[in-house]
């Protein structure tokens, strides 16, 4: 049995992790279905907020009370069978992050970034909860223990959006309406800087 001389084993070594390692990046840096996305505004003197989230497309699929259930979706393997919200997103947690203090629907939230999660109601008022807990991989390990505040919210109809998105309008010098419009539906929630 004849040995490779050293150089070439060399050579051969190199090219396989050049090979391996444009492979793997190139797995790792493909586009995805649903892109991240991240919109901010500021209330007040210097209140900042951030919302983070990821933006799936309808395609012609029924989102509210299929894609996305009514309710708490039911528990599965990922969730060890407990049932959890939904992330308000895709992908990752959503998550909104706030510079400062802030009320939320009039009710106070301590500065801090938030995993966002949202109960939908089929024919009532919709559960939007900031969770501690803020990177996770969408809502299958939430914890309710972990929530900093749970509000109800009204969902309005809306004109047809076939991208997932969040905005800011309107906006005031102290409070803005924040809310995710996808498909036929718009969910607002009022955010003002604390102390206004």
């Amino acid at each position: 049995m004849r040995l490779l001389p050293p150089s070439l084993c060399t050579a051969l070594l190199l090219l396989f992790t050049l090979t391996f390692s444009s492979t793997a990046y190139a797995q790792a840096d493909q586009v995805r279905a649903s892109p991240m996305a991240t919109t901010s505004q500021r209330v007040g003197l210097d209140t900042d907020v951030t919302i983070t989230y990821s933006r799936p497309a309808v395609k012609g699929r029924e989102v509210w009370g299929g894609l996305v259930p009514w309710g708490m979706a039911e528990g599965n393997k990922y969730s060890d069978n407990k049932p959890f919200p939904w992330r308000a997103g895709a992908n990752e947690n959503t998550t909104v992050t706030f510079s400062k203090d802030v009320t939320v629907a009039g009710e106070a939230l301590p500065a801090g970034t938030y995993g966002l999660h949202m109960i939908p109601a089929q024919d009532d008022a919709w559960t939007l909860i900031f969770n501690k807990v803020s990177n996770i991989w969408g809502s299958y390990q939430y914890d309710e223990t972990q929530d900093a505040l749970r509000v109800s919210v009204t969902p309005e109809e809306a004109p047809m959006q076939e991208w997932l998105t969040y905005g800011f309008d309107p906006v005031t010098p102290t409070s803005t309406e924040a809310y995710l419009h996808w498909e036929k539906l718009k969910v607002p929630f009022e955010i003002a800087a604390a102390g206004n």
